[in-house]
């Protein structure tokens, strides 16, 4: 069974419900005493049933229509809580010292990336993200790592964490991206040889307070947010979820609205 299919059997139940559950209220209703005798008061549940079904075999747009209505309302709920979470937790988004902020720290509009250095989708934006650094001096960029693929990818993550207590977040950043092979502590080590790294004191720090601090905000401000996959963008108050074909017209596009417009939430 697909998804759509089973949501199609799910709206035809919900329906059938809603009309089993009218047509029990009418049955109800009608043995009160003083009520004239309707037909649908004389039916049972096995032939509202029948009905519904016949109904909505004839009419099968009725089910397109309330796929479509159900996913505006879910996508509008899912908007509203995530403009909810991003107001609430905005300091940890778009301020923390727990992240790397690259760009203008004194930026008018903060551009926040969450990804996972395993992440093919977020390999392939990388350089689109650093397009967009060098060619608006006025963007800030927080990256919040959120290690979803394994261990590999936490340790990744805290290599580019403990390579921030240094001041190489972004060389480490950019390489473990760029550079072949699966992101994983031994190319954490590798690259922090070839960037002039204290070897030693970055694989002590990897497993340290401050950068399970930074692990911990970014995991739990995705939880907040509802997100659901890497990469995400939080432009102001706006959402680029993944890493679509048009992802620098759209960067662009979002920026240029916070700018001239502000946020919604707090941001």
């Amino acid at each position: 069974m697909t998804f759509k299919t089973g949501l199609a059997t799910a709206l035809v139940a919900a329906v059938v419900a809603a009309i089993v559950s009218a047509a029990t209220m009418v049955v109800t209703w009608r043995a009160a005493p003083g009520v004239i005798e309707s037909p649908a008061a004389t039916m049972d549940e096995t032939q509202v049933v029948e009905i519904v079904r016949d109904y909505l075999t004839e009419n099968p747009e009725i089910l397109v229509e309330m796929t479509t209505e159900l996913d505006k309302r879910q996508q509008a709920e899912e908007a509203s809580m995530q403009e909810k979470a991003i107001s609430d937790n905005s300091d940890a988004l778009f301020r923390s010292s727990k992240a790397f902020a690259a760009g203008n720290p004194d930026g008018d509009v903060t551009v926040v990336e969450f990804f996972d250095y395993n992440c093919g989708f977020c390999r392939r934006a990388m350089p689109v993200v650093v397009k967009l650094l060098d060619n608006d001096d006025k963007v800030k960029l927080v990256f919040k790592e959120l290690p979803i693929f394994g261990d590999d990818s936490e340790d990744a993550a805290k290599g580019a964490l403990a390579a921030k207590i240094q001041g190489k977040y972004f060389e480490m950043h950019q390489k473990l991206f760029s550079e072949p092979g699966k992101a994983n502590k031994e190319k954490v080590l590798r690259i922090a040889n070839e960037i002039g790294l204290d070897v030693p004191k970055l694989e002590a720090d990897m497993d340290g307070e401050t950068v399970q601090e930074g692990l911990d905000e970014a995991k739990d401000l995705a939880q907040k947010l509802g997100l659901q996959g890497t990469p995400l963008y939080l432009i102001g108050d706006k959402i680029i979820p993944g890493a679509p074909d048009d992802l620098y017209d759209q960067l662009v596009e979002n920026v240029t609205e916070i700018r001239e417009n502000g946020c919604t939430a707090d941001c």
